[in-house]
């Protein structure tokens, strides 16, 4: 039979997993045991391959995660992710355009603040997509550019350039690589008057060699399960985090602005405090890291 459409995505502690045709084909095993946010949001004390399938045609069920009917427009799903910040911004102005990557859609760029979250939200690491062209015009509909339409490739630096095309000056991106970083960072050396902010998405797993250039480039970026990602970031130094759990680190100056204008829009009660980074309570991360 031949594959109509292929999504490979990296979930609940980087396990792989492959949908074809609407449905889970393969399942691969955690690399972490346990993630605090997915313990809180759905119970899960202990990630397995069930659970990953479980929680994959869960998503594909629920809002319609790799179908052309999935919701674009959602709520806020953690206080702090890459998409909440991105969108908080994009309202604010302090941004102007984000570049993003969907399922079924790949790279997309936009300056709708509810598209930015409502793609962005419940998905995890986007590994590989093929494109459903009824969700890619509900997603030009709803004010997105997909960089290409036709294969729906998942291609950062070319996402950015394609934004500095378009006019936008104030442009954020989510990167999960170090090679995506470095490219990023290449194209806008080439664009003096315009301000590329990398948000470091995805990043357990990565290798101790990587993480170290990483955490180097990006502006701000999770430190999701990343035993390497946290140690550099905790040897450069924050000058902001959010959440203590999984934490979203701030190493540049615009990075912080952005991690404190989304504080504004979260709604619990925040204590602000002056304090060495990181912070993380041992009760409350991921384990093990990796």
């Amino acid at each position: 039979m031949v594959v109509k459409d292929r999504h490979v995505m990296e979930l609940l502690g980087r396990a792989r997993v492959v949908v074809e045709n609407g449905k889970v084909v393969e399942v691969g095993k955690p690399m972490t045991e346990y993630c605090p946010i997915f313990e809180k949001i759905r119970g899960y004390k202990k990630l397995t391959e069930n659970i990953v399938r479980e929680n994959t045609e869960f998503r594909i069920a629920d809002f319609g995660l790799f179908t052309g009917d999935r919701e674009i427009e959602m709520e806020t799903f953690v206080g702090f992710g890459a998409s909440e910040v991105f969108q908080t911004v994009l309202d604010r102005g302090l941004l102007d355009a984000a570049v993003i990557a969907g399922d079924g859609i790949g790279t997309i760029i936009t300056a709708n603040p509810t598209l930015v979250q409502g793609i962005g939200a419940r998905i995890s690491g986007l590994v590989e997509t093929t494109p459903i062209p009824k969700l890619i015009e509900r997603v030009k509909e709803a004010g997105g550019i997909v960089l290409d339409p036709e294969t729906a490739k998942l291609d950062m630096a070319a996402g950015v350039e394609k934004a500095i095309e378009l006019g936008h000056k104030k442009i954020g991106v989510t990167v999960a690589s170090l090679d995506d970083a470095k490219k990023i960072r290449d194209v806008a050396a080439e664009h003096p008057d315009v301000t590329v902010v990398e948000f470091g998405v995805h990043t357990t797993g990565m290798p101790p060699e990587e993480a170290r250039e990483f955490v180097n480039l990006v502006d701000l970026t999770t430190g999701c399960a990343s035993k390497w990602v946290r140690h550099y970031a905790a040897e450069r130094g924050p000058l902001v985090q959010g959440g203590t759990a999984v934490p979203i680190y701030a190493f540049t100056q615009i990075g912080k602005e952005l991690l404190i204008e989304r504080a504004k829009d979260v709604e619990q009660p925040l204590l602000l405090n002056t304090q060495e980074l990181p912070h993380l309570p041992e009760k409350k991360q991921p384990r093990p890291l990796v």
